[in-house]
């Protein structure tokens, strides 16, 4: 299979055009408000040890990304771009990571497809931009598992370097997200060990070189962190990690079949490639001389799905680590596939593509309130858009494969997928008042002094305090607070009576209020000036 270069170069330019266009909007409640105000806590304070969340010692995650974005936003300044520069550089290095295995592994034909696959896979550049530290996980994972398939599968005298950048990539996951970064790498080993009673492989691991190297990356923060917070060791290992999954304490409790229509939908148009290109790889490495790196790729994939399946937390974002592995078995049987097979599966999507116009254009009315319809149908016509390009491009796929022409139709897949994405982005930019504080922030700029008092009462967005460059002091709310409260319980107001005495005293404020506490407030008499007013907030000012 070839393509011009011309075609190739457009590709990648779109790719940038949509992944840019990616990292520009406000940014998101909860998960990007949070993860970039720690940050930007951290590059304000200096202590790059202890991360705080509104001023408020945070135990829940590893530095990484924190350090990453905390050190962009002294370099470029604080902005939605900026917080987002180290997750879009995490989906850069999973796409090279999987593009040069797949080059190695599998041939030039199969690493362009298994790039093209994942750039449009909907799930995963979509990710892309948006701060989560699940993207950051994703891409260091990536490194490991590819490093670890090239040492098992490549030439004998480069498998020393490639399983120690293997253990180097667990030990940048680890402090991506925790324990889950060796976890996975050792489950998968086990696995194939188990699979293939082939228990040689573990004498080729470099265990000494190896775990030195994971432990010089790792231990230096987690000693630190835990010096200056006793703490920790036990909130974050236990509480973060055992508990997490053995219980439902975080209220995130999902059906055991949770992840698997957000992997189908995740990648989108290639969905019902997933189950052959994963059977026939299986079944093809039977008669495949030397490591059988598909099926390591399916035990990986396989254990991340069924290990959060099983957990009793979940959220969307816990499966990405599976996208850049399984587009690496994808784009290899893609290579091979002959046209006139994969026509049926991209025709059969395109009816599926219909339904979710119907569904995209009655949303409106299926609003809750008049604010979030309008937000909605603001939304509606670029969603409409994306859905509409990417159904006319698979049916011109479709009559291509037909014909025989797979390149020009591989190609014009991934272009419609790419364009599909940056519609539904624009889309997804109009629900941006909802999502985001943004406005709010502004208001409270706009209105109020810099050295106004800035109340948040029984809620916290956020983005708030990031955007406004500053912490706020929580009013009767706890929720994620909950250790760091402990600790520090003088930072936040515990009831709705103390805060009405302390709204009284001299100097301006402002304060952020959940709708139903305002009209608690007011039925009480308490003096408040309206600002701003929606569906998830109100805004009021001392008179």
């Amino acid at each position: 299979m070839s393509l011009p270069r011309a075609v190739l170069a457009l590709l990648v330019l779109l790719a940038l055009f949509v992944g840019v266009d990616n990292m520009q909007r406000p940014l998101a409640h909860p998960d990007e408000g949070r993860y970039s105000e720690i940050s930007r806590e951290m590059a304000a304070s200096g202590d790059w040890v202890t991360p705080r969340l509104n001023g408020i010692k945070y135990f829940e995650k590893p530095p990484l990304q924190y350090w990453a974005s905390a050190a962009a936003f002294r370099l470029f300044g604080e902005s939605p771009f900026t917080a987002r520069i180290y997750t879009a550089l995490a989906g850069l290095l999973a796409l090279a990571a999987v593009g040069y295995t797949a080059r190695r592994l599998a041939g030039a034909d199969a690493a362009l497809l298994a790039v093209g696959v994942l750039l449009s896979s909907p799930y995963f550049l979509g990710m892309g931009g948006v701060v989560t530290l699940d993207m950051g996980l994703a891409a260091w994972t990536t490194v490991a598992v590819c490093a670890f398939l090239l040492a098992a599968a490549g030439p004998p005298g480069e498998r020393r370097r490639w399983m120690l950048l293997a253990w180097a990539g667990m030990a940048l996951a680890v402090l991506s997200k925790g324990l889950i970064g060796i976890v996975f790498p050792a489950a998968a080993v086990f696995l194939h060990c188990l699979v293939h009673r082939d228990w040689r492989l573990l004498a080729r691991m470099e265990w000494a070189r190896g775990a030195a190297l994971f432990l010089a990356i790792t231990v230096p923060w987690f000693a630190l962190v835990s010096a200056a917070n006793p703490e920790f060791p036990r909130f974050f290992f236990v509480h973060e990690h055992f508990e997490r999954f053995l219980t439902k304490s975080h209220r995130r409790e999902e059906p055991w079949w949770y992840f698997w229509p957000i992997l189908f939908a995740g990648f989108l148009p290639w969905m019902l490639a997933l189950v052959p290109a994963a059977l026939e790889g299986w079944r093809r490495e039977a008669a495949a001389a030397g490591f059988p790196w598909r099926r390591f790729a399916l035990l990986w994939s396989g254990f991340i799905l069924l290990f959060f399946s099983a957990s009793g937390s979940k959220l969307p974002a816990y499966i990405l680590p599976v996208f850049p592995v399984f587009a690496l078995v994808l784009g290899e049987w893609l290579a091979r596939a002959e046209p006139r097979r994969l026509w049926k599966m991209v025709a059969i999507v395109v009816p599926l593509l219909v339904v979710a116009i119907a569904l995209a254009w009655g949303a409106p009315e299926r609003a809750r309130n008049a604010w979030t319809r309008d937000l909605y149908a603001a939304a509606r016509p670029w969603i409409l858009a994306g859905l509409g390009v990417l159904a006319v491009a698979l049916a011109a796929a479709t009559l291509r494969l037909r014909a025989g022409r797979k390149a020009g139709a591989l190609a014009t897949i991934v272009a419609a997928s790419l364009l599909f994405i940056d519609f539904v982005e624009d889309g997804y930019e109009r629900l941006a008042p909802r999502q985001s504080g943004f406005q709010v922030a502004e208001t409270i700029r706009r209105e109020a002094p810099p050295e106004a008092r800035v109340y948040s009462v029984g809620l916290y967005d956020q983005t708030v305090p990031f955007y406004l460059g500053r912490t706020v002091t929580l009013v009767s709310y706890v929720d994620e607070f909950e250790m760091g409260l402990r600790l520090e319980p003088g930072r936040a107001i515990p009831s709705l009576e103390a805060f009405a005495a302390d709204w009284v005293r001299p100097g301006s404020a402002v304060a952020i209020i959940h709708p139903d506490t305002y009209e608690t407030l007011s039925t009480r008499g308490l003096a408040m000036t309206l600002l701003h007013r929606d569906e998830r907030r109100i805004l009021v000012r001392k008179p």
